[in-house]
């Protein structure tokens, strides 16, 4: 009988030796989901430390806020670092309680964000929060149009004529010209914006009282507005400062036309509002960092806060900065300490709120899904941050779960998540904006609660 043994030894080098090169292959997924690393002496191997073991001799210890007011238990509260005047929660909280003598209050909120809110995903359910608990109608201001338009749920678009221009462009994009929203527009011939409101996936947004228009005419511009179809205005415009052209009435849909513009025109974006109650502008950007808001110019936000004053300015960045192996982000911090000054000089009478990254989730070479160590990083320098400016802060990342939260709402029936581990759904948003209004409430009756107790003192 033939001896195979030979040929039985030869076939097992030869497939021990295949999958010691597939575990030199560097990991790849196929139809956006990771493959696991062939690695077949993982065992032998002598384990690495995980970035996240170390991290806690990388930072200082956390901040003590200003106000230590009781949290209930399970709510991540928002923390205050201020001095309860200028840039914590104050002047948001006054402005809420001048509704209730001010009919025609209207108190502004802007969301600065990153692609996390981008198509206003949780933007919409907040607003919609807010607006019903303390009145309100609209979405706010709007660019003419951004790379999201088409798949943003709680507005219609249809914009033609106009040329957008984006701070996020490949090519030559004049900064001195951006507003609030980093775009700015130049208009053609027969340039026009129509703006429709719909009722089909959020509440008070099929209606609104105010639509306002935000252009530079320059020596002359005549634009034109119909409100439901109807003409109700055409009138010229001169001069190189910010203008608006508004209409009142019971707003279904708004449609601004240029009749005629000069080529120093500029065009920005509409605003549609309430009579009273809240406004929240949702101003995000597909991958930006929060850099890019120190990038408006000091001029244009003073006429923008001019025009439409903001109450309360949220900034949430870090998808698009915190890395796996993160540890040390003191370049970044720098350059947002700039942008978080740039926002206290223009927008003097606003609360500023700091919301930590959420929580982003990867494959590591086992195919367990964790959290990335730079993200836990990355939440303590954003703490510290608004610590250092006197500002406040809210933990995104604990009030979700913490570690793998993300991988939760993505497990979730029906998911609330992307599969790519970093950005929720419309149902995920809901969830969110839930956990951030509450913190908002909690903090008005915990804001109501002190002042009694300093008025009775």
């Amino acid at each position: 009988m033939k001896n195979h043994i030979y040929h039985i030894g030869i076939m097992i080098i030869l497939v021990l030796g295949a999958l010691l090169l597939m575990g030199m292959l560097p990991q790849y997924s196929v139809f956006g989901h990771q493959m696991r690393k062939v690695d077949v002496v993982s065992d032998l191997r002598m384990k690495t430390i995980e970035p996240d073991t170390i991290e806690a001799v990388l930072l200082p210890p956390p901040p003590k806020p200003a106000f230590v007011d009781s949290c209930q238990t399970g709510k991540v509260c928002i923390e205050d670092y201020s001095d309860g005047v200028s840039h914590g929660m104050t002047p948001f909280y006054k402005a809420l309680d001048e509704l209730k003598s001010n009919p025609k209050r209207l108190v502004k909120v802007a969301y600065y964000g990153d692609s996390f809110v981008e198509g206003d995903i949780l933007t919409a359910d907040l607003r919609q929060m807010l607006q019903e608990k303390y009145g309100g109608s609209g979405i706010g201001y709007s660019p003419i149009t951004t790379i999201s338009s088409g798949f943003r749920l709680s507005v219609r678009y249809n914009a033609t004529g106009f040329t957008r221009h984006s701070i996020m462009d490949t090519v030559y994009f004049n900064r001195s010209l951006q507003d609030v929203s980093n775009h700015y527009f130049k208009a053609g011939e027969e340039a026009s914006i129509r703006f429709r409101g719909q009722n089909k996936y959020y509440a008070h947004l099929d209606t609104f009282s105010r639509a306002s228009f935000f252009f530079i005419p320059g020596e002359e511009t005549i634009v034109s507005a119909a409100i439901n179809g109807k003409n109700v205005l055409t009138e010229r415009f001169q001069g190189d400062d910010l203008q608006v052209a508004e209409v009142e009435g019971k707003i279904g849909s708004v449609t601004f036309s240029v009749q005629e513009a000069d080529s120093a025109a500029l065009f920005y974006g509409v605003a549609m509002d309430g009579d009273s109650g809240i406004a929240l502008d949702n101003l995000s950007m597909r991958g930006a960092s929060g850099l890019n808001v120190r990038s408006i110019p000091a001029k244009m936000m003073r006429r923008f806060y001019k025009l439409r004053p903001y109450d309360l300015v949220i900034m949430q960045y870090g998808l698009n900065v915190a890395t796996r192996l993160g540890s040390n982000y003191d370049g970044y911090i720098k350059g947002m300490q700039t942008t978080i000054q740039h926002l206290k000089e223009y927008y003097p009478g606003a609360a500023i709120l700091i919301v930590s990254v959420a929580d982003r989730d990867y494959k590591n070479e086992e195919g367990e899904v964790r959290t990335m160590p730079g993200i836990r990083n990355l939440i303590r320098y954003q703490q510290n941050l608004a610590a250092e400016e006197g500002v406040a802060f809210w933990n995104m990342f604990e009030a979700m779960g913490g570690n793998e939260s993300m991988k939760t709402l993505v497990d979730a029936k029906p998911s609330m998540a992307n599969y790519d581990y970093t950005h929720i759904n419309s149902r995920g948003g809901k969830h969110l904006a839930g956990l951030l209004f509450d913190a908002l409430v909690y903090g008005k009756e915990q804001y109501d609660r002190r002042r009694a107790y300093e008025a009775a003192d």
